[in-house]
C-alpha cells in the first residue's frame, strides 16, 4: 500500500486497521536528545480517543501507547544520563486494539457485502478486491488518525523548543457557529480542556497515575499489562460529572464535552449535534487549527509550498475542504480590503490583517498560521440508504446497526492539530537547515 508516509526531514509512516492488532506510527528525523514519556504521547491521544460521551462511538479503545523503538534503554555510559532519550534512530509507536469483539466483528461481516454510501467501502473494495480488509473499515478507518496524533505529540514537543504552538478547536458543529474571539483566550480555553480531559481520564488514572506503566518497564512487562487492561476495557467508564463539577467547568467557560471556547454556543452544538443524531442521522462542523511563532521565511516555493502542504490535511479521511486565512471569502472582496497591509512598530513588521492566515507565496510571514477545515458527516447513520451488493451488483439498502459517532468534528480537532505539526517541523528542519547552509557559504 502506498501513500501512507508523510515528510521529507521529519518522515511520518503509518499502519495498521481498526480491527487488526493495531496500529503503528514510525518516525525517522526525531532529533537525538529528546525525552519523550508514553504519557504524554497518551494525553494527545485521549482527546480523539471513542468512548467518551454522546459525542463520539461507544467503542472504547484505550489507545495506550507503547515506544517501542527509537529510545535509549539505559545510560549509555557511564557519566551518561541519557535513558529513555531519543537516540536519532527511528521512533516508533504502537497502539494496540484492545477494545474489538467478535460480536462486532459480525455487525461488519453481515454489512459489509452493501457499501456504506459516503464511505470508502466500495472504492477500496474495487482496489483491493476479496483481500480488501473491510472490517471496521481497516485503515480507511477514523482509526487510523490515533497514528497521526501520536506523531504529532512527538512533533509538537520539539517545535515547543522553538517557541510554535498549535492549537485547534471547534469552530462550527451541526450548522452552529460561535463568534470571533481573540487567539490568546481561545488558546488558554483550549489548554484548560485538555487538562480537564487528561485529570479525568479514567484510563489515565488506571494507567499512569496507578504506574502501571511506567518509564523503564520493558515491552513485555507492558504487554501483560495491556492483556490485563484489556479484561477492564468494559468496565473502564467515565463517570458522570456531579452538577458542581460542572458548574465549574462552567465558570471557566468550558463545556465538558465539546472544545469549543465559547460557551454557550458549545451548548448550542451540543444540542444540536444530538437532535440530529437522535433522528437516526449524523452532522458536520469546522475546525480551526492555529499556529503561533512560526518564523518568517519559513517554506519553499512552488510545490511545496507551505499552503499547498496545509491542503495536505484533507487526508485526514473525514476532511472536505481546506482553506488558509480569509479562505473562500477572498472571491468577494477587492485586493485593498484582501491585502495584509505592512507597517513599523517599535522596530518590528506588523500587519493591518491576516487574510493570507501567515503565508504568502508559500513562505511564512511570522503571523499566526490560520487554517480551516470543513468537516463531512458521519456516513455511518441509522437511516435506511440505497447502497448496492458489491459482490452480486445488485440494489440493496442498508441500516447502519455498528458503533459509530453522531459527529467526527468533535474528535478532528487534535488530529487537526498533529497533522500541522507534522507539517511544520518538517519545513523547520527544512528551513533550519538552509538557513545554517547559507552562513556557512558567507
Amino acid at each position: 500500500m502506498l501513500g501512507c508516509r508523510y515528510g521529507t526531514l521529519f518522515q511520518v509512516t503509518v499502519a495498521g486497521g481498526s480491527y487488526q492488532e493495531g496500529l503503528t506510527a514510525h518516525i525517522q528525523g526525531v532529533p537525538a536528545g529528546l525525552y519523550i514519556e508514553e504519557h504524554e504521547i497518551y494525553a494527545e491521544l485521549l482527546q480523539r480517543k471513542p468512548g467518551q460521551g454522546e459525542l463520539s462511538s461507544p467503542r472504547r479503545e484505550p489507545d495506550i501507547p507503547i515506544i517501542y523503538s527509537g529510545v535509549n534503554a539505559a545510560d549509555t555510559m557511564t557519566g551518561f544520563h541519557n535513558e529513555g532519550y531519543t537516540n536519532g534512530t527511528p521512533l516508533v509507536i504502537l497502539i494496540p486494539n484492545l477494545d474489538r469483539h467478535f460480536e462486532h466483528i459480525e455487525q461488519y461481516r453481515a454489512t459489509n457485502r452493501t457499501p456504506r454510501p459516503g464511505h470508502a467501502s466500495y472504492a477500496s473494495y474495487q482496489k483491493y478486491g476479496q483481500w480488501d480488509d473491510a472490517i471496521g473499515a481497516g485503515i480507511f478507518s477514523g482509526r487510523y488518525t490515533s497514528t497521526i496524533v501520536a506523531a504529532g505529540a512527538v512533533a509538537k514537543k520539539v517545535l515547543a523548543k522553538f517557541g510554535i504552538d498549535v492549537f485547534a478547536y471547534v469552530k462550527e458543529a451541526a450548522g452552529v457557529g460561535m463568534p470571533e474571539m481573540d487567539y490568546d483566550a481561545i488558546r488558554a480555553k483550549v489548554a484548560a480542556f485538555k487538562e480537564f480531559r487528561t485529570m479525568n481520564d479514567p484510563v489515565y488514572n488506571i494507567v499512569y497515575k496507578e504506574k502501571r506503566i511506567r518509564p523503564g518497564m520493558r515491552f513485555l512487562e507492558k504487554a501483560a499489562v495491556f492483556a490485563e487492561i484489556e479484561k477492564m476495557v468494559p468496565d473502564i467508564k467515565r463517570p458522570p460529572l456531579a452538577q458542581n463539577e460542572i458548574d465549574a467547568l462552567a465558570e471557566k467557560g468550558i463545556h465538558p464535552v465539546l472544545n469549543c471556547p465559547h460557551l454557550e454556543s458549545a451548548r448550542a452544538m451540543y444540542d444540536k449535534i444530538l437532535a440530529i443524531r437522535d433522528s437516526g442521522d449524523s452532522s458536520g462542523g469546522i475546525v480551526e487549527v492555529v499556529a503561533r511563532g512560526v518564523p518568517a521565511g519559513m517554506g519553499e516555493p512552488v510545490f511545496l509550498k507551505l499552503d499547498g502542504e496545509m491542503g495536505r490535511m484533507m487526508s485526514i479521511g473525514t476532511v472536505k475542504a481546506v482553506e488558509l486565512g480569509a479562505g473562500m471569502k477572498v472571491k468577494d472582496i477587492t485586493g485593498s480590503q484582501n491585502n495584509d497591509q505592512m507597517s513599523i512598530k517599535d522596530g518590528k513588521v506588523v500587519f493591518s490583517n491576516n487574510n493570507a492566515g501567515g503565508i504568502t507565496g508559500g513562505l511564512t510571514t511570522g503571523q499566526d498560521i490560520v487554517v480551516r477545515l470543513a468537516v463531512k458527516p458521519t456516513p455511518t447513520i441509522a437511516k435506511p440508504q440505497k447502497t448496492i451488493d458489491k459482490v452480486s451488483l445488485t440494489d440493496a439498502e442498508l441500516a447502519a446497526v455498528t458503533r459509530r459517532d453522531p459527529t467526527i468534528v468533535s474528535r478532528v480537532w487534535p488530529v487537526a492539530e498533529a497533522f500541522m505539526a507534522m507539517i511544520l517541523l518538517d519545513h523547520l528542519m527544512m528551513h533550519l537547515g538552509y538557513q545554517e547552509l547559507c552562513k556557512a557559504m558567507r
